[in-house]
């Protein structure tokens, strides 16, 4: 099994990078949260990576951390769920998004990732409840940066969408608790 590789890269077409590893070039499809993260072509990296054996070919998958990683693994324990289902709702949340997601039973957060039916996002809340605190997701009421993902979450069942809400975030002061970002934003968003 092939856990980990180090190497160049050499190219870049998205989800799928092309990694030299010693003259071997290794084609992995990667969410859009890595993809993003990853340096330049040419440049070095060294990423995680999931080696998957089905009847039509060999696949690689590769992610920047651990988290992301334990994640696709256990998206893709659900029944009906693929990899390139993983893939697409590990570019649609963050790791830390998807488990404040699953904690809070957020189905309407689900259902915005393309490929997302009611269905499917019933079945991710289901089977997800509890296994993604392991991959370093928020536990809810956890200070910090938990707390401006508990006022973005409370901004959005408040009715505001996505972009006025992270709008309205990106304004506040970066330690602001819970309670106090929330009326700050509300106060912010009554101006505009």
């Amino acid at each position: 099994m092939i856990g980990r590789l180090s190497g160049l890269i050499a190219e870049k077409n998205p989800p799928r990078i092309l990694l030299d590893v010693g003259g071997v070039g290794y084609e992995l499809d990667v969410p859009m949260s890595t993809f993003y993260n990853l340096p330049g072509i040419g440049e070095r990296t060294t990423l995680l990576t999931h080696f998957a054996v089905r009847e039509d070919g060999h696949f690689l998958y590769g992610f920047l951390d651990e988290a992301e990683r334990f994640a696709f693994r256990q998206l893709l324990k659900i029944a009906g769920i693929g990899a390139r289902t993983a893939l697409s709702v590990l570019s649609g949340l963050s790791v830390g998004d998807l488990a404040a997601a699953v904690a809070r039973q957020e189905i309407g957060r689900l259902m915005k990732i393309p490929g997302i039916g009611k269905k499917t996002a019933e079945r991710l809340l289901l089977e997800l409840k509890g296994k993604l605190a392991e991959a370093g997701g928020p536990a809810p009421g956890v200070a910090g940066g938990d707390a401006r993902d508990d006022i973005l979450n409370a901004l959005l069942a408040l009715g505001y969408n996505d972009k006025e809400a992270n709008a309205a975030l990106r304004q506040l002061p970066a330690d602001v608790a819970t309670a106090d970002g929330i009326r700050q934003a509300l106060k912010l968003l009554s101006k505009v």
